[in-house]
């Protein structure tokens, strides 16, 4: 068995650095690592390795080709065959646990696999003393969130999640405006998106054996995932939409929509929050459904009231003309039907305050009062939040791991981000109502809380409790 198997109590050693001796029944053990992230000046080139180059991946390596592209992973080798001919010089792997065992000169790594294998990848490199860039939703899982984000803390490395938005002016544009008092207490912010984009999502059963095709490794895409028989329905497109291996419409652009809503409202200091589905469609045990409307409660946090948090996705064809209907929030009173919402209505939300309303894009960007002549007649505050250079996460990141500033989505941000979005996807899939400690990363209203924020992994694919 490998140092890095998990069994599914990963959550129990997620709230610390060490095994928690009152759930788990036996005594604590400390966590003995000791690799430690190696130095380099601002002038030098990192060792950077990919896990996942095709795709997204393909593009996230591309960001950082002006350090030493040392090393690619991937498990289809015609997905990767791009990223493989641009950088021949870096070796080759279908395994990161082998690449990652094997070359220690790796200095940082992005990340850009199905949402399933982020974690158990993620860790391992941790815990190797590598910087790592992940890309979103940041885990799969509740307690993967709090594990990686304490797991980063604990090694001293720099991560990012690729929620770029996060580097953006936008949000820290609107933070300001709410922050200044432009529409007063927030009451309620309702936030939507027009995914999903891929065809089996609200599907019940498991899609029929294929033959797998001969340039991919499918019990190494499966990883930590139960196994099950390869189909193109799985992958390379459609994994998102399986319980087993994506988060559905929700983690997929959850971390984009609801981070500048996250950030303004300062989410993240709330004691506890509940989550429920007031309406959704299609929901069964192997896909998301094909729609959902899910209100998170926030008590007061700070100088903040309480404020409801609606998340809406999904979309149907109309039973009488066909058409596509897109599920989203009611148009505010007063807004005209002209005037746009977020982002050409596709993407994005809108906050509602006691002295008006602000809707922002799908990254927070064009952060503007509604009705538009209120907007006219309004002068923004002076920035005083920090901007991120050329708003680019990933220069972002890769001066971060040279100089030890902490990247602006680094995991003590996106981990409980991420955690706030799958915490969602819980109620999404079970349809029960949850109540989340937010301090202390429990669910207080069910019998076995444990279980429920974490998941079985298949033998050789985990994490170390």
């Amino acid at each position: 068995m490998s140092k890095y198997d998990l069994s599914r109590r990963a959550f129990l050693a997620s709230t610390t650095t060490t095994a928690t001796a009152a759930l788990t029944g036996a005594a604590a053990q400390p966590n003995t690592a000791q690799v430690v992230p190696g130095k380099k000046s601002p002038n030098e080139k990192l060792n950077v390795a990919a896990i996942g180059a095709g795709g997204k991946g393909g593009g996230d390596i591309w960001a950082c080709r002006n350090e030493n592209i040392v090393a690619l992973c991937d498990v289809d080798e015609r997905r990767a065959a791009k990223a493989f001919g641009t950088f021949d010089k870096a070796k080759q792997y279908r395994d990161y646990r082998n690449m990652l065992e094997k070359m220690q000169e790796i200095d940082a790594l992005t990340i850009s696999t199905p949402d399933h294998t982020h974690a158990p990848a993620a860790y391992m490199a941790m815990k190797l003393g590598k910087h790592v860039y992940v890309q979103k939703p940041l885990t799969h899982t509740v307690a993967e969130a709090r594990l990686l984000k304490n797991t980063a803390k604990e090694m001293g490395v720099m991560t990012q999640m690729g929620n770029q938005g996060h580097c953006g002016d936008g949000a820290r544009d609107l933070c300001e405006m709410i922050w200044s008092g432009a529409i007063g207490q927030v009451r309620e912010a309702h936030v939507w998106t027009h995914r999903p984009v891929w065809a089996n999502q609200g599907r019940p059963d498991p899609l029929p054996p294929q033959v797998t095709p001969e340039q991919l490794d499918w019990d190494r895409w499966i990883g930590a995932a139960p196994m099950r028989p390869y189909n193109k329905g799985y992958a390379p497109h459609d994994w998102r939409a399986w319980l087993d291996f994506g988060g559905g419409s929700l983690g997929d652009m959850g971390c984009h929509i609801l981070d500048p809503i996250y950030m303004c409202l300062k989410l993240v200091e709330a004691p506890d929050y509940t989550v429920e589905v007031i309406e959704q469609r299609g929901r069964n045990t192997e896909t998301f459904p094909i729609m959902s409307i899910v209100k998170y409660a926030f008590p007061a946090r700070g100088d903040m009231d309480p404020v409801d948090v609606y998340w809406y996705d999904g979309h149907w064809p109309d039973p009488d003309t066909g058409e596509e209907v897109y599920n989203r929030p009611k148009r505010p009173e007063g807004i005209p039907e002209d005037q746009e919402l977020g982002d050409n209505n596709m993407n994005g939300s809108f906050l509602v305050g006691e002295g008006g309303i602000i809707t922002t894009g799908e990254y927070g960007g064009r952060s503007r009062l509604m009705p538009d002549a209120k907007m006219a007649d309004y002068e923004k505050p002076d920035p005083w939040l920090p901007r991120i250079p050329k708003e680019d996460p990933y220069q972002n990141w890769l001066h971060g791991c040279k100089t030890g500033e902490l990247p602006a989505s680094n995991f003590e941000y996106s981990g409980p981000l991420t955690e706030f979005v799958n915490f969602g996807n819980l109620v999404v899939k079970s349809g029960e109502k949850l109540r989340w400690d937010n301090v202390k990363g429990v669910v207080t209203n069910v019998p076995n809380p444990d279980a429920i924020v974490s998941k079985e992994y298949r033998k050789g694919w985990g994490l170390p409790v």
